[in-house]
């Protein structure tokens, strides 16, 4: 299972298309919210989307709930869970909804970590990146109980690769 996740693009839309074309054989294409776009827009087709602060007036839900290979997966964006501060509101949330994997943008911050048995992972920003220069999309890739994250740089490679 091979899913794509991206976050926080405000705005831009060739890039989103681009995306899909370069990682084409995924099972789910992720957004994390803050798209600014509308939910009918061509360059959404395709991706599950959340709403994130920035996307005034889209018709998103505030999270999603995904069972994917054995594993469930919550999608939101992370502003109504403080993430800036810290993972502990995200963290019950997830305990709340039993999931074991948590996507979430709003940080601008790429990163991926093992909490509590509950992997968060933050795809960080493929429009304005924070803590680091590079526009950064992640993807993850499920082999029973193995998860491997592999945060890339958009339009290049692999910056690094996890394995939880």
């Amino acid at each position: 299972m091979k899913i794509l996740i991206c976050s926080d693009s405000h705005g831009l839309t060739e890039e989103l298309i681009e995306l899909k074309k370069r990682h084409g054989d995924m099972d789910y294409y992720i957004h994390c919210g803050d798209s600014e776009l509308s939910a009918d827009h061509p360059a959404l087709d395709g991706f599950q989307v959340v709403k994130g602060n920035c996307d005034f007036g889209a018709d998103f839900p505030n999270q999603l709930a995904l069972n994917v290979a054995g594993h469930k997966l919550l999608v939101t964006h992370g502003h109504l869970y403080n993430v800036k501060s810290s993972l502990t509101s995200l963290r019950y949330k997830a305990l709340e909804e039993n999931a074991n994997i948590v996507c979430f943008g709003h940080s601008h911050v790429v990163g991926c970590e093992m909490v509590d048995d509950i992997l968060f992972i933050n795809p960080g920003s493929i429009r304005i990146p924070v803590l680091r220069k590079e526009k950064t999309y992640v993807i993850l890739e499920i082999k029973n109980e193995q998860k491997t994250v592999q945060v890339y740089e958009y339009g290049k490679d692999t910056l690094f690769t996890e394995t939880f």
